[in-house]
């Protein structure tokens, strides 16, 4: 693979704790994000990988016991800072889920939702913009004579696919996605994978795995997360191949996790 330019940096997080009430679920993690680049979160379940990422578009907000401190900038903005308006954000930052949650609508529909919801009416903005999702998705091919048919329909794979489109339909630049293929069979999740080689020349995009193979397949950086802290950052084939802590290399050999 031939070396990038070097790009800029999209998200910085410094000094960031999180608790629930008094539980310290972060501690202390600085983490700096290349625009248009892949990072992987790894780590055991419960080591603060998807509470991180949550923290990017604000999703931990609506638990009650959240509390946090830190800085997180995306393009240049401190996302925490009290003027930031959170729908707003969350337009430029899409969010795929670990189980597939299309909405009991139809295809069309579930991909045109954010638009609509943003007060867009014009059939031709939406039809164009729901046809460009899905080929972005890899799944115009499969659905483009069935758009009325309901997203519930679909299979596994088809409807993660579908989320990802209705994420991409209000064009973000970045897209956060938690462990999106743990919920699909192999066939399936290749497609995913695949779909996120070519996500990356236009988007941002932060995936928490537990697949540590998938983590060397789809990443350009991997970040290693054990009980809270940050332990290793890096370029993943450097990381995978020649970890600096023992601990990195505990886990991704399988001697833990």
């Amino acid at each position: 693979m031939k070396e990038k330019k070097e790009q800029r940096t999209i998200i910085q997080s410094e000094s960031i704790n999180v608790y629930y009430d008094d539980k310290h679920v972060l501690k202390n993690v600085n983490l700096d994000i290349k625009e248009k680049t892949v990072t992987a979160l790894i780590g055991p379940s419960g080591c603060g990988k998807s509470t991180y990422l949550r923290l990017i578009n604000r999703m931990n907000d609506y638990i009650p016991e959240f509390h946090f401190s830190g800085t997180i900038v995306v393009n240049g903005k401190n996302i925490y800072d009290d003027s930031v308006e959170v729908e707003e954000l969350r337009k430029d930052i899409g969010m795929v889920f670990q189980k597939p949650n299309p909405f009991p609508k139809s295809i069309y529909d579930n991909v045109a939702y954010g638009l609509k919801i943003q007060g867009i009416k014009n059939k031709t903005v939406l039809d164009e913009a729901v046809e460009s999702s899905l080929k972005q998705a890899a799944l115009w091919d499969e659905v483009k004579d069935n758009l009325k048919a309901g997203g519930l329909s679909l299979s596994g794979g088809q409807q993660q696919r579908l989320c990802i489109a209705r994420a991409l339909a209000v064009q973000p630049t970045i897209l956060l996605m938690d462990e999106p293929t743990s919920a699909l069979d192999p066939i399936s999740s290749a497609k995913i994978e695949e779909l996120i080689f070519e996500l990356k020349k236009q988007y941002t995009i932060i995936i928490v795995t537990h697949n540590m193979q998938q983590a060397t397949r789809v990443s350009d950086n991997t970040a290693f997360f054990y009980i809270g802290d940050l332990i290793e950052y890096g370029k993943t084939d450097e990381l995978f191949m020649n970890p600096i802590h023992e601990q990195t290399k505990k886990y991704i050999t399988g001697r833990f996790g």
